[in-house]
């Protein structure tokens, strides 16, 4: 009978041993998770594709390190990308260079800023017909994009390749079509295309030359480095594709350490490597 009794006890000694084990295990997994997920900080960053989201992807592993889970959604239309910044629906956005974005928040009020340059895509004059632009005939079409933003930029590009002169009282920036003071070959500048579109306009011969955004031309599998007639200077360029936030975010660490990460030498090589001469890191 005794020897029944401590078989019992024994027994009944070993289970709460092994419940209050596995108790203090659970615990100790339950705490450790909690601990990973207090750690662990979101950061969702609308970009277009090309090279904005692919520069993302290769930032992802190095935001991990410091505990950052980065979380990309793709736009293909520039309009939508800031009002889902501005409304909280994104962190940052990474699309747009300085000029695009004052205008935007000039027009419709945004509390939106810069949080740091991070590369350039200079813009390409692309023909099918004419491999130089001493070749362009009398009267020939020249079709840009109808984003305002850019309007100045893409009349500069034309007068730094000798096609036109602007007048030299207006900032390049802010020049529009009623700036250009000669224009010798009388070209036909048509200005009513929207961006996505003007890799198409190219394709389809629409025009004697087709001045394309970088992305957009990336996009469309063309390398601006080779293909383009004439390419933007990437030298003291304004238009460097920017990490945008909201102006009450400019101080939180995962921001800095996005733009930091977009910013190190790892970035810069995998930029060069893969858009060589297509796409310029910003060095500052």
């Amino acid at each position: 009978m005794k020897k029944y009794l401590l078989s019992i006890v024994f027994t009944i000694f070993a289970i709460l041993l092994v419940a209050c084990g596995g108790g203090e295990d659970n615990g100790s997994q339950e705490s450790t998770e909690g601990n990973t997920e207090q750690e662990t900080k979101v950061l969702t960053v609308g970009a277009t594709t090309v090279p904005h989201a692919e520069i993302l992807e290769e930032a992802k592993p190095l935001l991990e390190e410091k505990g950052i889970e980065l979380k990309i959604e793709e736009f293909s239309d520039y309009p939508l990308i800031n009002p889902a910044l501005d409304n909280g629906d994104l962190d940052a956005n990474y699309f747009q260079h300085v000029p695009y974005l004052d205008n935007a928040v000039k027009e419709n009020g945004f509390e939106i800023e810069n949080a740091g340059a991070i590369h350039i895509e200079p813009f390409g004059i692309y023909s099918k017909e004419f491999k130089d632009l001493e070749d362009l005939p009398e009267g020939a079409k020249i079709i840009m994009s109808n984003n305002v933003a850019e309007m100045g930029r893409v009349l500069a590009l034309l007068e730094e390749k000798g096609l036109i002169k602007l007048n030299p009282d207006v900032e390049k920036i802010n020049a529009t079509k009623d700036d250009i003071v000669e224009n010798e070959k009388n070209l036909e500048i048509d200005d009513s295309v929207a961006p996505e579109m003007l890799a198409s306009a190219y394709e389809n011969d629409e025009g004697a030359a087709v001045i394309i955004n970088g992305n957009y031309a990336l996009a469309a599998g063309l390398n601006p480095a080779e293909d383009a007639v004439a390419l933007e200077a990437g030298e003291n360029n304004p238009y460097a594709n920017i990490i945008a936030i909201r102006s009450e975010d400019k101080d939180k660490e995962e921001i800095k350490s996005l733009v930091e990460i977009l910013k190190s030498e790892e970035i810069k090589e995998f930029i060069n490597t893969k858009y060589p001469g297509s796409v310029l890191p910003v060095n500052d």
